[in-house]
Protein backbone atom coordinates (compact mmCIF):
# COMPACT_ATOMS: atom_id res chain seq x y z
CA UNK A 1 0.00 0.00 0.00
CA UNK A 2 1.33 3.69 -0.79
CA UNK A 3 2.98 5.85 1.77
CA UNK A 4 0.42 8.08 1.55
CA UNK A 5 -2.57 5.77 2.54
CA UNK A 6 -0.68 4.63 5.42
CA UNK A 7 -0.48 8.56 6.50
CA UNK A 8 -4.32 8.84 6.45
CA UNK A 9 -4.93 5.81 8.21
CA UNK A 10 -2.29 7.02 11.45
CA UNK A 11 -3.99 10.41 11.23
CA UNK A 12 -7.64 8.79 11.18
CA UNK A 13 -6.79 6.17 13.80
CA UNK A 14 -5.11 8.97 16.43
CA UNK A 15 -8.63 11.22 15.84
CA UNK A 16 -10.58 8.10 16.15
CA UNK A 17 -8.54 7.35 19.56
CA UNK A 18 -8.61 11.09 21.12
CA UNK A 19 -12.23 11.04 19.94
CA UNK A 20 -13.38 8.01 21.80
CA UNK A 21 -10.87 9.23 25.21
CA UNK A 22 -12.99 12.16 25.08
CA UNK A 23 -15.89 10.39 24.72
CA UNK A 24 -15.43 7.91 27.70
CA UNK A 25 -13.91 10.30 29.94
CA UNK A 26 -16.86 12.14 29.59
CA UNK A 27 -18.98 9.53 30.75
CA UNK A 28 -17.40 10.32 34.32
CA UNK A 29 -19.38 12.62 36.60
CA UNK A 30 -15.78 13.83 37.66
CA UNK A 31 -12.66 13.54 36.66
CA UNK A 32 -11.34 12.01 40.15
CA UNK A 33 -13.85 8.55 39.20
CA UNK A 34 -12.82 8.09 35.21
CA UNK A 35 -11.40 4.21 35.09
CA UNK A 36 -8.04 5.47 32.70
CA UNK A 37 -7.71 1.74 32.26
CA UNK A 38 -10.83 1.79 30.31
CA UNK A 39 -10.46 4.70 28.97
CA UNK A 40 -6.93 3.64 27.10
CA UNK A 41 -8.28 -0.05 26.77
CA UNK A 42 -11.44 1.64 24.79
CA UNK A 43 -9.73 4.41 22.66
CA UNK A 44 -6.70 2.00 21.29
CA UNK A 45 -9.24 -0.25 20.64
CA UNK A 46 -11.35 1.99 18.59
CA UNK A 47 -7.86 3.33 16.83
CA UNK A 48 -7.08 -0.23 16.10
CA UNK A 49 -10.37 -0.83 14.32
CA UNK A 50 -10.07 2.33 12.52
CA UNK A 51 -6.69 0.60 10.98
CA UNK A 52 -8.63 -2.05 10.37
CA UNK A 53 -11.50 -0.38 8.53
CA UNK A 54 -8.86 1.43 6.48
CA UNK A 55 -7.26 -1.18 4.88
CA UNK A 56 -10.32 -3.36 4.33
CA UNK A 57 -12.54 -0.31 2.66
CA UNK A 58 -9.94 2.30 2.00
CA UNK A 59 -9.87 6.23 2.42
CA UNK A 60 -11.87 8.40 -0.02
CA UNK A 61 -9.06 10.88 0.84
CA UNK A 62 -6.39 9.13 -0.90
CA UNK A 63 -7.81 7.37 -3.92
CA UNK A 64 -6.11 9.66 -5.94
CA UNK A 65 -2.49 8.57 -4.30
CA UNK A 66 -2.21 5.48 -7.08
CA UNK A 67 -1.76 8.05 -10.13
CA UNK A 68 0.62 7.59 -12.06
CA UNK A 69 4.27 9.08 -12.21
CA UNK A 70 5.77 10.11 -15.51
CA UNK A 71 7.62 6.99 -15.02
CA UNK A 72 5.10 4.74 -15.28
CA UNK A 73 3.27 5.90 -18.02
CA UNK A 74 6.05 5.66 -20.09
CA UNK A 75 6.54 2.36 -19.74
CA UNK A 76 3.15 2.01 -20.06
CA UNK A 77 2.90 3.64 -23.83
CA UNK A 78 5.49 1.32 -23.88
CA UNK A 79 4.37 -1.58 -23.45
CA UNK A 80 1.49 -1.03 -25.28
CA UNK A 81 3.11 0.02 -28.43
CA UNK A 82 5.38 -3.43 -27.85
CA UNK A 83 1.57 -5.26 -27.86
CA UNK A 84 0.44 -3.22 -30.87
CA UNK A 85 3.80 -4.27 -32.81
CA UNK A 86 2.60 -7.85 -31.72
CA UNK A 87 -0.64 -7.72 -32.90
CA UNK A 88 0.29 -6.07 -36.54
CA UNK A 89 2.86 -8.82 -36.97
CA UNK A 90 0.11 -11.21 -36.00
CA UNK A 91 -2.65 -9.84 -38.39
CA UNK A 92 0.38 -10.08 -41.07
CA UNK A 93 1.00 -13.32 -40.68
CA UNK A 94 -2.84 -14.15 -40.88
CA UNK A 95 -2.41 -12.16 -44.07
CA UNK A 96 0.08 -14.46 -45.25
CA UNK A 97 -1.47 -17.67 -44.52
CA UNK A 98 -4.19 -17.02 -47.36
Amino acid sequence: MHKEFWRATLIRAIRTICQTAVATIGTAMVVTEVDWKYVLSASLLAGLLSVLTSIATGLPEVDNCYEMTDEDAYDLIEENEEIAEELEEYEEAGDDDE
